[in-house]
């Protein structure tokens, strides 16, 4: 993800947008620039490759002053790093930075060709640009060119503008990236993430998605979708919100369940069309790289093993390619074939993970055609190894027991497969039905965590029990892996899980009164097997507890208990079970005493071996 920063002020702006890129620093470089217009209303641009540091450098030996200025750091996906690529760009006296993806800018590069633009970069970018000097040329208010060009744009944006004829604003508009309006005293800003923005204001505005906003030192003013003025909630951010603060929640667990919402969204922020997966989010030789795979191999520990357990079934049902999943530790100390055009998939929350590490390091001498990694850290290492990565924009978590890591390690792997199988069996319509469910993601998690309370209830039968079983089927048997795993983490209490399948096979004869077993049931087409392997536990007198599709036809019973989900389209389906497991091991381990954040012998992010 690229990161913007731009003012308007009384004073020099230079400082503070090095500052604001600064401090996305997080997001991870491949390049940064800046562009102001001067006191002489010269539009000044300087780009660099690299890190902030290295057009810091070029600031202290081509300083840049003015009032107003955009700046940007960019991670590639259309044309590789070069400082012909970086941002702003230009198009004589616009300059534009932009987040996101165009998914018409070959169709808007030839219609500009034809009209005798020349395109210096690689980028879809430039094309924007391009297209608002175009209208300008006709219509001569930048305002108004940007609402016409981005009437012509197909994809996601988060883009800011300047004209150096009209010094004094700046306009930006939003559809699938975000952005926000830092409001001062006499200077205003705007942002892709309020961080950039915190050495300056406090209060911010939130634009919504399909906004326009034009933004002057003195006011700023916003306009809809439909083009109607509209005003923004002016939301006030003390620092103690943004700080590593549990704020209402007694835990960080908690918090970090209830965040999953929030960022699902911003892991999916730029990267769905309205029908379509982005998958030049996925790098500058996404699609070069992902036409030629024929096999994938998944490395990964703990929770993200279980997401790439889920991943399996996605990529082999959905994209239709041949995929193995193996444990980090494990890959590394054992002889295999690597088979042709196999793509190394790594998955880390910290991208410190030492054996998945190591993994894809003996990767890179054993014939993979291409690494990727799935990571919620930007500047780490698996990240700046791989060949291509996509951050799952989890923010930081404090909890050790993954959460909202797990889900947008998920959402990351989900938007992988369709972009892979695009390449293979995946048909048009397909993606369609696969990017409305995400669509729908985040409010299905919300809905879910409306449960809340009458799983706190449920959590009282696993008072003074030692031992519990965690049952799936199909993609839900990784996601019973991950309950059972959270179950052990927190509460200290013993868990397994299995397919359900395998009940007859050996776990049955655990089944009594002490052993309550947790099964997972969308309304998919293994729920009628399912019902009958808990049929089972019930003739064994055991104690069941069902999460549940609403429409799946199941009833609580004596001793049989039913949670009723939303009903959630397959493909999203493991995400959103995900979180009433988490929840449940949550309300256990308050029950049990044990400390939630911190739990004994384990640690957030396992860099030795």
């Amino acid at each position: 993800m690229c990161g913007i920063v731009g003012a308007v002020a009384q004073r020099e702006v230079s400082a503070i947008l090095l500052e604001g890129l600064r401090r996305l620093e997080y997001r991870g470089y491949d390049s940064a620039g800046m562009a102001v217009i001067s006191e002489s209303t010269e539009l000044n641009c300087l780009r660099r490759v690299g890190k902030v540091a290295a057009l810091g450098e070029a600031l202290d030996h081509h300083p840049l002053t003015g009032r107003t200025g955009i700046a940007h750091t960019r991670w590639a996906t259309h044309g590789v790093p070069a400082e012909k690529n970086a941002h702003p760009h230009l198009s004589e006296d616009i300059a534009l930075v932009h987040n996101g993806i165009i998914e018409n800018h070959a169709e808007l590069r030839e219609r500009l060709t034809a009209k005798g633009y020349e395109f210096l970069s690689d980028t879809d970018t430039e094309t924007i640009v391009h297209l608002i000097h175009s209208y300008y040329e006709q219509h001569r208010d930048l305002l108004n060119c940007v609402k016409l060009a981005i009437s012509d744009l197909e994809g996601a944006y988060g883009l800011a503008v300047i004209h150096a004829s009209q010094p004094d604003r700046l306009v930006c508009a939003r559809k699938g990236s975000p952005l926000v309006i830092g409001v001062g005293i006499g200077e205003n800003f705007i942002a892709s993430d309020q961080l950039a923005l915190r050495q300056v204001t406090d209060r911010f505005v939130y634009l919504e998605e399909g906004d326009v906003a034009e933004v002057t030192a003195g006011h700023y003013r916003i306009w809809d979708e439909n083009n109607e003025p509209v005003s923004r909630e002016l939301a006030i951010i003390d620092a103690k919100a943004e700080s590593a603060d549990k704020g209402e929640y007694r835990h960080f667990m908690l918090k970090e369940i209830y965040e999953q919402p929030s960022v699902i969204r911003r892991s999916l922020a730029g990267r769905l069309g309205s029908k379509t997966v982005l998958a030049e989010a996925l790098g500058a030789r996404a699609n070069e790289i992902l036409s030629q795979v024929e096999n994938v191999q998944i490395v990964a520990c703990g929770t993200s093993y279980h997401a790439g357990m889920v991943a399996k079934y996605w990529i082999e049902g959905i994209a239709g390619v041949p995929c193995r999943v193996e444990v980090a530790s494990e890959f590394r100390y054992r002889k295999f074939k690597v088979h042709n055009n196999t793509l190394l998939v790594t998955i880390s929350q910290s991208g410190e993970t030492a054996d998945t590490l190591a993994a894809l390091r003996l990767a890179k001498t054993l014939g993979y055609s291409a690494t990727m990694t799935i990571c919620n850290v930007a500047l780490s290492s698996l990240v700046r190894e791989s060949d291509l990565f996509l951050m799952t924009e989890a923010g930081p978590e404090i909890g050790v027991a993954s959460t909202k890591a797990f889900t947008t390690q998920l959402v990351a792997l989900l938007l992988l497969t369709v972009a892979l199988g695009r390449h293979h069996d995946l048909k048009a319509e397909q993606e369609q039905e696969i990017v409305a469910a995400l669509h729908k993601l985040p409010q299905l998690i919300t809905e879910t965590l409306g449960l809340d309370s009458a799983i706190q209830q449920m959590s009282n039968a696993f008072a003074e029990k030692h031992h519990a079983l965690f049952l799936g089927r199909g993609a839900q048997w990784p996601v019973a892996m991950e309950g059972a795993l959270k179950l052990k983490e927190i509460s200290y209490i013993h868990a397994e899980s299995y397919p359900a399948g395998e009940l007859k096979h050996g776990p049955l004869a655990l089944i009594d009164a002490d052993m309550p077993v947790i099964a997972v049931a969308p309304n998919d087409e293994l729920l009628e097997k399912l019902k009958s392997n808990l049929e089972e536990v019930r003739a064994r007198g055991g104690q069941l507890f069902v999460f549940a599709d609403k429409n799946s036809g199941f009833s609580s019973a004596n001793a049989v208990e039913i949670l009723e989900l939303p009903h959630t389209e397959d493909v999203i389906a493991p995400i959103v079970y995900t979180i009433p497991l988490q929840l449940l091991s949550y309300h256990v381990a308050i029950l049990k005493g044990t400390d939630v954040d911190q739990p004994r012998n384990l640690a957030k992010s396992v860099t030795v071996e």
